[in-house]
């Protein structure tokens, strides 16, 4: 039997190139030889795992397509090989190639404790940069964001050189550092990148949003003797204007700003720049139905009070000079957008129109002012009418 086994493996090692079914047979009775081998001890198990090896590596381009003529290759082919079907067939790939199949590298995490926590560290780390942040940028809104702590501030980043020496910025940094905020030094021309080229002041900060509050369920009773005045916005879409409109109200100390959620610019870092770190402080409602509010409103005794252009035509509501009216119960002062105004539905909510009376004649086409500005005007003479209208 052994004269016999010796015999065709002078065979197999002599027509290892030549094709025929007498050399698939020997190849057959060569595997089978192998894998016998190397399930026994001793030493002469180990030489013909040598030389098979050395036969896979010279098999042909046509055999390996073709799972090989020696019937070597075959049996490799396992459930794990069909578990990796999907994958890319050079598998396995050199040290350090990142195109490991999944299954191999949760393997290979499970047997490293150590890379698998440092790979789930860089998970967190881009969890993170993935979080909801954006970028506010001015001494005033970086400031009152890290006071007011509405927002979860992430990085302060400050201009290098001796404009972060001033005093103003020097407050911003005591500040963050000891809320245990960040603070990194960086040039102009990212801080610019990083404002969209808008007047950052040398600071920018990394915070979450701050977005519109919901209305309270039971709103807290006027603490004062005076009637509350509340500003209803409808669909003020430009940032500066909003910002605008919010630093006069909370100067002159109007009790509530709301605005309608359609249609309406967000609270983003332009706000807060426009409105010189206000809304920071003061909290901004938001309403889907500003017509559902107004009408529980109206309801609950208090007057809605619209406002109307110089040389707009005359409404069926009364017009009044901003001037002449007095406010004596709660009031709630509507502002329309830029350019429509005011909608019909909430017009025909309307007690009365406030108008501001101009002070020359006027060309057509400007016959009307920002909305900003007209709130401002119109904030400041309603609440100065509340003071004196006991008197």
């Amino acid at each position: 039997m052994w004269v016999l086994s010796s015999k065709l493996l002078l065979l197999w090692t002599t027509g290892l190139h030549k094709q025929g079914p007498l050399s698939a047979v020997v190849s057959q009775f060569a595997s089978h030889h192998v894998s016998a081998s190397l399930l026994s001890p001793g030493d002469g198990g180990i030489k013909p795992v040598a030389k098979s090896r050395r036969r896979t590596s010279g098999t042909s381009t046509d055999q390996r397509k073709n799972g090989g003529s020696d019937g070597w290759q075959r049996p490799e082919r396992s459930a794990r090989s069909e578990t990796w079907k999907g994958e890319s067939p050079e598998w396995p790939r050199r040290e350090g190639d990142s195109r490991v199949s999944s299954e191999l590298r949760r393997l290979s995490l499970d047997d490293f404790p150590a890379e698998k926590a440092k790979m789930a560290g860089q998970k967190s780390t881009a969890h993170a940069r993935e979080a909801p942040y954006e970028v506010l940028f001015g001494v005033a809104p970086c400031l009152l964001a890290l006071t007011q702590g509405r927002r979860r501030a992430r990085k302060l980043f400050v201009k290098d050189g001796v404009a972060s020496h001033r005093a103003a910025v020097l407050e911003v940094c005591e500040e963050a550092h000891r809320r245990g905020v960040q603070v990194q030094r960086i040039s102009k021309k990212e801080l610019d990148r990083m404002s969209s080229g808008r007047l950052h002041q040398g600071v920018c900060l990394q915070a979450s949003p701050l977005a519109y509050l919901a209305e309270d369920r039971d709103p807290p009773a006027p603490t004062g003797r005076d009637p509350p005045l509340w500003l209803v916005l409808e669909r003020v879409q430009d940032p500066m204007n909003l910002g605008a409109i919010l630093r006069s109200a909370y100067f002159l100390g109007v009790d509530r700003v709301a605005s309608s959620l359609r249609h309406s610019c967000p609270l983003s870092p332009v706000v807060s720049k426009a409105s010189s770190g206000v809304m920071e402080v003061i909290g901004v409602y938001g309403y889907e139905s500003l017509q559902d509010m107004l009408k529980v409103k109206v309801a609950r005794g208090w007057q809605v009070v619209g406002s109307v252009g110089a040389g707009a035509e005359e409404p069926p509501i009364p017009v009044t000079s901003c001037l002449d009216f007095r406010m004596t119960k709660p009031t709630v002062l509507l502002m329309g957008g830029e350019g429509e105004g005011l909608s019909r539905e909430l017009l025909s909510l309307c007690q009365t129109l406030l108008t501001i009376p101009a002070g020359r004649e006027l060309f057509p086409g400007v016959e009307s002012l920002n909305v900003s500005v007209a709130s401002g005007i119109l904030l400041h003479a309603l609440l100065s009418s509340r003071g004196s209208a006991g008197r």
